[in-house]
């Protein structure tokens, strides 16, 4: 595809067979003079003759015949053979040599999993489909999911750790030594309601069940302030501390229902992985930090950057904060 400014554009190739057809030009030097190829003159000489300007239009380049295409007729066939007998790719393959086509096993299997029908499971016993369109976790107001996550980080030394002055560096080391070589963890504890994107973020010292209890308390009053007074499901992974009965009995109490995703599947709770993803690209590890309350700092100023300021997609590039019942306004100006 030729971009606007391209010297080869419809409209310069007319140019050029001009130069040949009306001016006399021979072909050599018109192709110097455009800078092209003389088979490229002649070429699109060619194509003005045949086809007057519509020729000098660009083309697909799909090639006009496929001979090893196989026919409908014949799709139709690995179709049928699949859902009523529920055969392999292989015994298709075979059952159809056979017959007498001359195609290959992998075109069988190929053809097996465009038509949706590569695995068993997916067809029912009379050889419906049984697989099920991808569908999408939707919030319908703010407060109908709010999601949970645990980022487990580690604890950067006063001074700061290796990655700001270096592996091995004796700053490193110096800090390393001056903690007895036990830096330890933080924990951030976020919770992102899955309408308007309003997110809350602590970074604590452990993902124990009262300190997870304790957390959702103090989101919810945030939410709360927000004009999310109602919270109808919490969605969180199988960490152990919100499978826990006291988180459970705490959700239960101050939320409609407490909902664990399935096993090994994150993106069910994707809109608060997609959350911390931003707060690792935007914070975490946008610079080295001389210490961990220098690091925390910068999150709750981000944080606060990212609710009000921050245009997100999925609030019709506005901030959370302007998707909330207390409808904020006027929170753009002093993004950057």
């Amino acid at each position: 595809m030729t971009h606007a400014n391209a010297p080869l554009t419809p409209a310069g190739r007319l140019r050029m067979v001009h130069r040949h057809l009306r001016d006399g030009v021979a072909q050599a030097h018109v192709a110097a003079e455009f800078r092209v190829s003389r088979p490229t003159v002649a070429t699109w000489v060619a194509r003005y003759r045949a086809e007057g300007e519509a020729g000098l239009h660009d083309r697909s380049s799909r090639p006009g015949s496929y001979p090893s295409q196989i026919s409908s007729d014949l799709i139709a066939e690995i179709d049928s053979l699949r859902r009523q007998k529920k055969w392999s790719a292989r015994r298709i393959h075979h059952h159809l040599q056979g017959l007498g086509y001359q195609l290959h096993l992998r075109t069988v299997g190929r053809w097996l999993h465009r038509l949706g029908i590569s695995r068993l499971r997916d067809l029912t016993p009379d050889g419906e489909n049984l697989r099920r369109a991808p569908q999408r976790i939707r919030a319908g107001w703010a407060g109908h999911m709010i999601h949970l996550d645990v980022k487990k980080l580690g604890r950067i030394p006063d001074g700061g750790g290796w990655w700001a002055h270096g592996r091995g560096s004796q700053q490193a080391l110096a800090s390393k030594r001056a903690h007895k070589q036990r830096v330890g963890y933080t924990y951030l504890h976020s919770a992102v309601d899955g309408f308007s994107r309003l997110a809350y973020t602590e970074a604590l010292d452990d993902e124990k069940a009262a300190t997870t209890i304790g957390f959702f308390c103090r989101a919810r009053v945030f939410f709360t302030a927000h004009g999310i007074t109602r919270i109808h499901r919490v969605v969180t992974d199988n960490g152990a501390n919100y499978t826990a009965r006291d988180f459970t009995r705490a959700v239960e109490a101050l939320a409609s229902r407490h909902q664990r995703i399935r096993p090994y599947t994150p993106r069910h709770n994707g809109k608060v992985e997609r959350y911390n993803r931003l707060l690792a690209d935007e914070v975490l590890y946008a610079r080295p930090y001389p210490s961990e309350q220098a690091r925390r700092e910068a999150i709750g100023v981000w944080v606060n950057h990212f609710n009000y300021h921050r245009p997100h997609t999925a609030c019709g590039d506005q901030p959370p904060a302007s998707r909330t019942p207390t409808r904020v306004n006027n929170v753009t100006p002093s993004y950057s």
